[in-house]
């Protein structure tokens, strides 16, 4: 028999010479960061006498919830393979149980759900963060090892109703201590996902119900105690998966996937509702609760798709996702079951709201569907709607808020159709100020670059957002008296827009130079960056070898271009599924790269001279692995376009030369003459070959 820990007032049991003594009177609120007990008794459990072989584990699928797809992943997973190509990103966007999403776990996942209780099982079952197994397994050893005959919030609101009172107060105590050891950094975001998840589970396999939490049923007798057993997730998920607890129609604004998942509430019946006690232990807010069935306030998780506003809500989701192929799962429920139990979207509005969005195709099968009893149902099935969206329109072409040296922006009408038309994921190799990648039409575009403060600039644009990015910029300038022409004009300042604001900024400039070279990196130190630049010297960026910003200050200022440019940037960051590497690009793994995915490179050129290609940055042996990386993916059969020059000056790049004599690459040599370029000039000995070589056909 394994020792029984008992966790109560003034009780105390001896195990393995470590010995408990809690009192659960002294605990504290976990939000106020004190340890839960007055002793740290807790912050090691004690050696369990149940061996690791005897826990119990579950899988994802080992949990009853209403709609649940898990029979129908095979049906699922079938209608994808079929006619579903290239799909290397899944979004499971009412995620549930994560059921659907589990079924592609060997691609980059999202999910989501509006309820916490469901979001936090996704981040235990898909979350790449690393995870002690052990810790999870001695801690569960632990918890279903203990008798807890303090009274606690459990105890307190749902004795004898969905739990007996003894699981109850174990159930509570178990979810306290978890937040405890979560708060004091002992376990980290994974393992707390995991022992919740672990709880959650082990609840609702004992639970007083029918399925869900609308009801219990009364005077009967508990024969099942509560057991934790250890989630099992996928030891091969993608490190770029991503969960979500948000509201569905807003989240699609702002990802993008190869395939969306969606399968929404079908009915009247509310999932806070059936759920609210799984949310409510999940949450662990503690709040008050009322009624026969113990609800606690549910406003803010009532879901539209269960009202009269769901094609509406419907037709406002489909508009706004961006992927390749949506999924709609729906059932023919119409008018068949009782009034709480027929869907809300009728077939008139899916057909109409897919169909605007790309080509439809319906598969069936029966299914039976769920209707608390009280109906009959025959014929039913569960409906797959597979819409091929079209073509996204053409996006308009925006250029970097940096005027980093070497960027493509005045190239990119040359340069853009030469690329193919659909590209999973895009490599932004060298991507400098991010004109390339940021217009490109893809799944996925990853911008890389070995200036890390650079891109630690543009993926703070993206995490803080336009607002927060403006307003900071707005603090700044006015914390050092910096010019703002845009409002004030340059009379204001005793300055001709000929010569610039130099003059007036000079003294603030120097302020703001100097405290930024002194401080701390964190995302006002790239804001400040980022105002450094825009009244810098030709808006460069640059630093010397220890690391501090030192160009000089320039003409202008944060005017209205300035602000458009970096508005749009902003807005497209947002928008589209773009992620930042800062990499060598030797170090760069292409390994879940296919035939659909394009590497784009704009090195340092070899043969021209520019503040990246200075000590050295670009040499000839990086020339020669470069070519040679591109060989390798030519081999690979990935496709890939480079952007060189084959001479400037009167030099040629011998080297670039000699690599397209033995290959069978497509040069494609690049207009000099586009507008503002140095290329106008009366020397036209001296004009660069500016090429765009490719390994693809052209379609």
């Amino acid at each position: 028999m394994p020792t029984l820990h008992w966790i109560g007032k003034e009780k105390a049991v001896n195990h393995h010479q470590n010995t408990l003594f809690c009192n659960l009177d002294h605990r504290h609120d976990y939000r106020s960061k004190k340890p839960l007990f007055a002793t740290e008794v807790l912050r090691e459990p004690p050696p369990y006498a149940k061996p690791k072989s005897a826990l119990k584990t579950t899988q994802i699928g080992n949990r009853r919830y209403l709609g649940n797809k898990h029979k129908l992943l095979s049906f699922i997973t079938a209608v994808v393979a079929e006619n579903c190509d290239g799909v290397n990103s899944v979004a499971d966007i009412f995620a549930g149980t994560g059921a659907v999403a589990s079924a592609f776990a060997d691609k980059r996942l999202i999910t989501n759900d509006h309820l916490y209780s469901n979001y936090i099982c996704h981040l235990a079952w898909f979350s790449p963060q690393i995870y002690s197994r052990a810790k999870i397994e001695n801690l569960i050893a632990f918890y279903n090892d203990i008798y807890v005959s303090d009274d606690n919030y459990m105890s307190d609101n749902f004795a004898n109703t969905f739990f007996s009172l003894d699981d109850c107060r174990k159930i509570g105590f178990i979810r306290e201590d978890i937040q405890m050891r979560f708060t004091i950094s002992e376990i980290n975001e994974r393992e707390r996902a995991l022992l919740i998840t672990s709880l959650l589970y082990a609840a609702d396999k004992i639970a007083n119900t029918c399925g869900h939490y609308d009801a219990y049923r009364q005077g009967i007798e508990f024969e099942r105690s509560i057991e934790l057993s250890v989630p099992l997730p996928n030891e091969t998920l993608n490190a770029e998966n991503v969960c979500y607890n948000e509201n569905t129609n807003e989240l699609v604004k702002h990802i993008s996937a190869d395939l969306i998942y969606i399968d929404p509430p079908y009915n009247s019946r509310q999932y806070c509702d059936a759920y609210h006690l799984l949310e409510n232990i999940a949450r662990w807010e503690k709040p008050k609760v009322y009624g026969v069935a113990r609800k606690m306030d549910r406003a803010n998780l009532k879901s539209d798709y269960c009202t009269n506003k769901a094609a509406a809500a419907f037709e406002d989701l489909i508009r706004n996702i961006n992927a390749k192929y949506i999924l709609f799962s729906y059932n023919n429920m119409a008018q068949k079951g009782d009034d709480r139990s027929n869907a809300k979207i009728n077939d008139e509005d899916i057909m109409r709201i897919l169909s605007a969005k790309g080509e439809v195709k319906v598969f069936t099968r029966d299914y039976k569907p769920f209707s608390a009893g009280k109906s009959d149902i025959d014929e039913h099935e569960e409906r797959l709607f597979l819409c091929i969206c079209n073509a996204p329109q053409k996006c308009e072409i925006i250029q970097s808020p940096l005027n980093y040296t070497g960027g493509k922006f005045k190239l990119l009408e040359q340069i853009l159709p030469h690329f193919p038309k659909q590209i999973d994921t895009f490599i932004d190799l060298f991507c400098g100020g991010c004109n390339v990648g940021i217009n490109i039409e893809a799944s996925s575009v990853i911008f890389n670059d070995i200036n890390r403060k650079l891109l630690y600039l543009h993926n703070t644009f993206k995490q803080l957002g336009k607002n927060v990015v403006f307003n900071m910029i707005d603090e700044i300038i006015s914390k050092y008296g910096l010019s703002r022409s845009s409002e004030y004009g340059y009379d204001f300042y005793k300055c001709e827009s000929s010569a610039g604001l130099g003059s007036y900024n000079h003294k603030p400039f120097l302020r703001l130079r100097e405290d930024f070279n002194k401080k701390n990196e964190d995302h006002i130190y790239y804001v400040m960056l980022y105002v450094l630049i825009v009244y810098a010297f030709n808006n460069q960026i640059r630093f010397n070898l220890k690391g501090e910003f030192n160009l000089p200050v320039g003409k202008r200022d944060f005017n209205d271009k300035m602000k458009s440019k970096l508005s749009a940037f902003i807005d497209r960051l947002q928008e589209n599924n773009y992620r930042f590497l800062c990499k060598d690009f030797r170090d760069i793994d292409t390994s879940a790269l296919t035939e659909n995915s394009l590497v784009y490179c704009d090195p340092p050129y070899f043969i021209t001279c520019a503040t990246y290609n200075e000590q050295d940055g670009w040499n000839e042996q990086s020339e020669h692995d470069l070519l040679a990386f591109l060989d390798g993916l030519n081999q690979r059969g990935i496709r890939f376009a480079l952007s060189n020059v084959l001479s400037s000056k009167g030099k040629t790049n011998e080297i670039l030369a000699e690599w397209l004599r033995r290959n069978q690459y497509r040069t494609i040599h690049l207009d000099y003459k586009y507008s503002n370029s140095n290329y106008q000039r009366k020397d036209r000995s001296g004009i660069e070959d500016e090429v765009l070589i490719i390994n693809y056909e052209e379609k």
